[in-house]
């Protein structure tokens, strides 16, 4: 049975050789384009399962990529793993920002690339709860309907805020949000949610889930994630 198609985008041919031998190498169907252009053409007519988009492209570099291909009915839905250099941490907050799944900076493994490759399939094909579902993750449970956290099945106690937190990252684990994603998703009733406050929340809500207060896990100058 044929693996999931993905689309690469780098103008250095020997990183774009590179990936697409270990991606191969793996079963997956490999396309790659050198610029940003192509890309888009590209995504809109083949609708690939993934895109490995570098962000440092000639013209339409790869944020203007994203911001097209995230804007574009028919091309929204696709995961799109970005590859940035290290500085560029203002330009991975946008990326994710504007719709992309996941990031990587280079220099980068090719194993540490085939298993974030694997993990964003993974997510895209894995039924993320509605709103009011019950999460079930590790030895935690997040009830939004009785407004409800146990861990090891013990009540944890916590605000308002802290739970819509909780409840926002474990629903999608391994996903990595900034601080403006996730002030826009929880809104304070008992603390005024800014992106300054998200770290007080964030700290609070280590605070009483105790030993596994490592479940909440910092992405450095970008934001949080759960712990997949």
């Amino acid at each position: 049975m044929a693996k999931e198609r993905i689309l690469v985008v780098d103008d250095e041919e020997d990183l774009l050789e590179l990936v697409r031998y270990n991606l191969t190498r793996e079963g997956y169907r490999v396309a790659c384009v050198s610029t940003g252009e192509d890309a888009i053409e590209q995504a809109r007519r083949d609708l690939p399962d993934l895109i490995v988009l570098d962000l440092l492209l000639p013209n339409v570099d790869g944020l203007e990529v994203c911001r097209r291909l995230k804007g574009d009915s028919k091309t929204k839905h696709l995961p799109i793993l970005m590859l940035t250099a290290k500085t560029e941490e203002a330009d991975v907050v946008t990326g994710l920002e504007l719709g992309a799944d996941d990031y990587m900076t280079k220099p980068f493994s090719p194993r540490v690339l085939l298993a974030r490759v694997k993990a964003v399939l993974r997510r895209k094909s894995a039924n993320v709860p509605d709103e009011r579902s019950v999460v079930r993750i590790h030895d935690l449970t997040v009830d939004p309907v009785r407004h409800e956290a146990l861990l090891e099945g013990k009540p944890v106690e916590l605000t308002y805020t802290e739970f819509a937190l909780l409840h926002f990252l474990s629903r999608k684990p391994g996903w990595t949000f900034t601080r403006a994603q996730i002030v826009d998703a929880v809104k304070g009733e008992d603390y005024p949610v800014t992106e300054r406050s998200v770290d007080v929340q964030v700290a609070g809500l280590r605070k009483k889930l105790g030993d596994r207060a490592d479940y909440v896990q910092t992405v450095r100058g970008v934001g949080y994630r759960f712990k997949e």
